[in-house]
Parts: C-alpha cells; structure tokens; sequence
C-alpha cells in the first residue's frame, strides 16, 4: 500500500469464516467503499480456517484465541501481537470506523487518536445480554463500563434503525446518535419477478406445493429464539410444515435433541452454515415464512434479505425488529410463546393470501441496496472528516 494514499479503517471482531450480520455488513462496506474509489483496510482478529475474501482491500488479522461458549467466534488479543501495532502506526489513516467495542474497537480508539482522524463507532447489538450468556455478573458490569468508555470516546454514534436508541440509552450513553440504515445485496427488480423465483426455488430444493415451509437463518443460540420455533412447530403436525434452519452456534447440540425428544427429524432440517450467497438467496426464496422470535437483535439484516424474496418474518410484539413491522403487511407480530407462535402459523397456513400479501408489502418496505447504502455513508465520512478538520 502507497503510503500517500490515505485509508479508511473498518474494524471488527468477526469477519469471514465467521458469518454474520455485521460481518456481512462490515464486507459490503469495504466493497462498495473500494468499488467508489476509496482505499480501505479490515482489522480484524485472526482466524486459523481459510476464507475467500478479496484482494481489493487490506485486511489486517491480529492474534486471537477461540471463545469457547460462543463457538465459532474468537476474541482477539492485539497486546500479543507487535506486528498489528507497526501496520496500524505506519498506515495513513484519513477515518476509522468501528463496528464492535471489544478488542477491534479498542484498536480502532488508539488508531484514531494516534492519527488523530475521526472515530465512528456503530451499535450493532446488545452487548450485555452477550455478556449476560457466559460470565457472571461483577464481571459483565466491569465490561459494559468498557463498552461505554469505546462509544463515549467516538466522535460519532451509529444506530442501524431508530428503535435501537432505547438500548443505548439503557445502557448510559447521553451523546447524539445518527440512524444510518444497514442495506441488503439481493436486488430484484420487481414483486413478479419474486414470486417467479420463489416458485421455482421451491420446484428445485424439492418443497411441495400445498407444503409450508418455514426458514430461520442467523446464530444458532437461545437468545434468538430457536427453541420456541421448534416448539411450535410439534404443535402443527397435523398441517403439512417443515422447518429449515441455517447457521451454527452454541444451541446446537441442544436443538438436535429437541428435535429428536419431539420425532421432529422428518418435519425440521438442520443444514449448518450455507456462506454462497445465491444458494442462501435461493432458499430465501422457496420459504413462506421467516421466523424470527428474538428481542435480542437490533436491526437483523436476515429479516430484510427474507423481505427482499417477498418472504415475511414472524417477529415478536415489542422487540427492537418490531419497529419496522406492521402486522399483515409487511410482516407478522404474534407474542413470546410457542403456543402464539404455532396460533400464527396455523392461521398463514390455512390462509396464504396473507403471506403473499406480506410478502409484497415487505419486499417493498424492508429492502434498501447496500449501493445505496454506502452513497450516504461516503457522503457523511467525508463531511465528517471535514468538519473534524475545521474543529
């Protein structure tokens, strides 16, 4: 890298092979930052299994070690890694945008004020309900004052949807907050052009006409809900539904013996980590429903995918992804239970004009590219960068 060439900095703690959503939305960042033009640099930890990832921008992997409740996810320890210290030193910084407030974010903060170039820090998640899953509670305390010394030290606050202030106002932070939306990269032109691919993603992945199917795609992890989707499912086995989960995560194991105690196996399918985006896109397609049964995220880029295969998502009344939810149409809200969750379904199935007419509403609701996305960010870094050098 010519060192004349200032660079923007996107750092997170988890990036391919580790797949989620802001690691998809930290790869569509640097990609369509680099297909404008700009020079870009991912920090992340290092992870011992390959990845494709392109050669368009730099990546720079420190030393890391796995987290063992929350597999396949890695902690990074830049304090044992001198090289990551040099490349950050010696790199032309012009902005830093941090995605997580562990250990990347704690290198995206040295990084700006050893550069001194502005900060921009996103909230993607509820940390402390992570925190909350594996450690006890003096400890998750002294963690969350971290976390909020990383957001306080930023120059800017991201929120990926409005609803999510009510959690960073939880946890203590009183700065300004800017709504900056997440995007999706599966664009189709038109709602006839959907329901063509839908039928023939179902003709091809072998689900049958008169057949229900539902698609759950994110972590494998309680806090999201799967067990209450495999609950509700043993209370329709007199209706022709099955279930698709994609992902991986800690549940796992757990989930499988759900799904045996109850004689799920032949209605439930556990398929692991599926990464080709046009195999995901096609199973997207083929689902009537996504459920999503989590007041755990914040703003779930899936729920949005889903919406962009005229598939609508069953979410929970009250959770943050409620917020861009209008019950009928765009989407369905039904309560925290497996029995509400099963009432639901029961009634889309016995009706499917409201799946297609939800699925219409959210495919033109929910769905913003990430090319526009990323015009608007471009726009703010750079009158972000200028206004910090008028300070």
């Amino acid at each position: 890298m010519k060192q004349h060439q200032e660079v923007y900095g996107i750092f997170n703690d988890s990036f391919p092979p580790v797949l989620d959503g802001v690691t998809l939305t930290v790869e569509n960042y640097a990609h369509w930052l680099t297909s404008m033009g700009e020079k870009v640099c991912v920090v992340t930890p290092w992870n011992p299994e390959k990845a494709e990832v392109p050669d368009t921008y730099d990546i720079y992997r420190y030393f890391s070690l796995p987290i063992a409740s929350r597999k396949p996810y890695r902690y990074g320890y830049p304090k044992l890694d001198p090289m990551i210290w040099h490349k950050l030193r010696k790199t032309p910084f012009k902005l830093v945008h941090a995605h997580c407030p562990f250990s990347s974010g704690r290198l995206a903060v040295y990084t700006a004020r050893r550069h001194n170039v502005p900060l921009i820090a996103t909230f993607h998640s509820k940390y402390r309900t992570d925190l909350e899953h594996s450690l006890p509670e003096w400890m998750v305390k002294r963690i969350m004052k971290r976390v909020m010394d990383f957001f306080n030290a930023a120059d800017e606050v991201w929120i990926p949807q409005q609803k999510v202030e009510e959690t960073v106002r939880e946890y203590g932070y009183r700065g300004k907050l800017t709504v900056v939306d997440n995007g999706i990269d599966m664009e189709v032109d038109n709602f006839t052009e959907i329901v063509r691919l839908k039928k023939e993603a179902r003709k091809r992945l072998g689900i049958k006409d008169d057949e229900l199917n539902i698609l759950f795609v994110g972590q494998h992890i309680k806090e999201k809900g799967v067990m209450l989707i495999i609950k509700a499912i043993s209370m329709l086995r007199d209706l022709p539904v099955s279930a698709s989960f994609i992902g991986t995560g800690y549940a796992v194991d757990e989930m499988k013996s759900l799904i045996n105690t109850l004689n799920l196996e032949d209605r439930i399918t556990l398929h692991g980590i599926i990464s080709d985006r046009n195999d995901l896109k096609e199973r997207y397609a083929a689902a009537d429903i996504f459920p999503f049964p989590s007041f755990y995220d914040n703003a779930p880029l899936v729920v949005r995918e889903a919406a962009m295969m005229g598939t609508p998502a069953l979410v929970l009344e009250g959770s943050t992804t409620a917020e861009v939810i209008s019950d009928g149409l765009n989407g369905f809200l039904c309560d925290n239970t497996p029995e509400s969750y099963a009432a639901k379904i029961r009634e889309l199935c016995n009706d499917r004009s409201k799946i297609l007419t939800a699925g219409q509403g959210a495919a033109a609701t929910l769905t913003r590219s990430w090319k526009e996305v990323m015009e608007e960010v471009a726009m703010r870094y750079k009158e972000i960068i200028e206004r910090y050098g008028n300070r």
